[in-house]
């Protein structure tokens, strides 16, 4: 009776508590386990730190310098070498000293590259550059002005902060930062030597700063009685502003006041120009108005008629024979000096809306506007010569230098991109009634650019090298000629 006792069957019961206590002893079991690779990871990685130090110049683990370690050769050498390629390649950065250089492109020779792309890319890369670095901000630039005699541009920002940057082809470094308003500084210019920087904002404060002790040398305290949109330096001592309301006053830094004020307009002053007489004060404005004022005798010259579309940005051309204005619907108008009543030609223009214009030679002029894109046209006889740069998002100011040779333009993404248009010198004049291809032309990537043609593409793989000495091939696209 016990022996049946003792080889009974379980009960329910039994069987529940057994199978519990199986679990329970599995899962420490596996925590048990967990908690042994732990342990193990954390041996292993202080003796791989321990190997990499003594393996670094033959130190040992008590920090003593051992003259008698073994070569490279020795089997602890070879033990290391087999560590996992992680550890090898913490060892090899470790091993560079001071006197290891690392091969850069321009250690690089392109006439030892059999592939075409690579020895482009590196001669690329090799290439001087023409024109300096971008420039970034954190801030919205709001206008871009050049020195009239140093390598220096000064950017204004939405902030009401000025930046001087020194520019060059290697680098451009920030010389100083003026803080000088209290809302955005909407324009920024030199007087014509330099010494004095003169800022408008929308705070309706005028500001002269020099450049020399960079403190405040003059302030125009509520100059006008709205927001001041642009203003135009004329001279050492003469400038003109204008505002959001069409008004325009004349100052003088030796005196407190403006000298004159006129309002002929009920829009926003978009610019003011002079010729080198300066005698006219020309001033187009956002309701469609070309107005001209006579400086000397204080009072309006003529007023054009009223243009269903805003008139935004002016250029003189052809010896001050010739002005250009640019449009909100892309048109081009073009009046003849003293004739300012009503345009004597008028151009298709880009097709976009044009904001700023800036001339480069005596025919030759820069647009942009908000698709972001800086053209060049030829004036009387007007033709699209192609594209000078490109931004990624609509242009807001636009410069060139002294000696024309360096164009600027800062967009909506707060940068500053410079333009190296020294080649616009070698133009050739065009001549009316001459063939041309006008979407070509449009389209056509000049070599300032930072984009290249499909056609110069194609015409590479297309040359001959037997046929070096032809130079025969015109193209429909604008660009460097030779005509006398």
């Amino acid at each position: 009776m016990q022996l049946l006792n003792q080889f009974r069957t379980p009960s329910d019961e039994d069987e529940i508590d057994d199978n519990e206590d199986e679990i329970i002893g599995v899962i420490a079991e596996i925590e048990q386990e967990a908690l042994n690779e732990e342990e193990s990871d954390e041996e292993v990685n202080e003796g791989a730190a321990e190997l990499v130090n003594s393996s670094d110049g033959n130190i040992s683990s008590d920090d003593s310098f051992d003259p008698n370690a073994e070569d490279s050769d020795s089997d602890d050498s070879m033990a290391a070498t087999s560590s996992p390629p992680k550890q090898r390649k913490e060892q090899t950065n470790d091993n560079d000293g001071p006197g290891t250089s690392k091969a850069t492109a321009w250690d690089l020779d392109e006439s030892e590259e059999t592939d075409e792309t690579v020895r482009a890319i590196i001669a690329a890369i090799k290439k001087p550059r023409s024109s300096p670095p971008e420039i970034k901000l954190d801030d919205f630039i709001t206008d871009i002005c050049f020195h009239p005699e140093r390598d220096i541009i000064a950017l204004a920002t939405i902030i009401g902060d000025v930046h001087l940057y020194k520019y060059g082809n290697k680098e451009n470094k920030l010389l100083r930062t003026i803080e000088v308003h209290a809302k955005a500084c909407r324009d920024v210019e030199f007087t014509e030597d330099g010494r004095n920087l003169i800022t408008c904002s929308k705070d309706k404060c005028v500001m002269v700063t020099d450049m020399e002790t960079e403190k405040l040398k003059k302030l125009y305290e509520t100059a006008h009685d709205d927001a001041i949109n642009k203003l135009h330096v004329l001279d050492e001592r003469l400038f003109a502003t204008g505002d959001d309301s069409g008004t325009v006053k004349l100052w003088d830094l030796r005196t407190k006041d403006s000298i004159f004020e006129l309002k002929q307009v009920e829009d926003q002053i978009t610019q003011m120009l002079t010729n080198e007489q300066k005698k006219l004060l020309l001033v187009s404005s956002a309701d469609g108005y070309l107005t001209t004022f006579n400086i000397s005798a204080r009072k309006m010259y003529v007023q054009s008629e009223p243009y269903e579309e805003e008139l935004n940005c002016m250029g003189i051309y052809r010896g001050n024979s010739k002005l250009v204005v640019g449009t909100s619907k892309g048109r081009l108008y073009t009046y003849n000096w003293g004739s300012f009543g009503y345009h004597c030609d008028m151009y298709p223009g880009i097709k976009n809306p044009i904001s700023l214009m800036v001339p480069i030679t005596d025919r030759i002029g820069c647009v942009a506007g908000e698709d972001g894109t800086i053209n060049a046209c030829h004036i009387a006889p007007y033709r699209n010569l192609g594209v000078v740069g490109q931004h990624n998002m609509p242009i807001e100011a636009l410069d060139i230098n002294t000696n024309g040779e360096l164009l600027a333009s800062s967009s909506h993404n707060n940068d500053v991109r410079f333009w190296n248009v020294k080649y616009f010198e070698d133009f050739g004049d065009i001549k009316y009634n001459e063939k041309h291809n006008t979407y070509k032309e449009k389209h056509h990537n000049l070599p300032s650019s930072k984009c290249t043609n499909a056609s110069d593409f194609f015409a590479e793989l297309a040359k001959d090298p037997n046929d070096e000495d032809d130079a025969g091939g015109s193209t429909d696209a604008a660009g460097p000629s030779n005509m006398a």
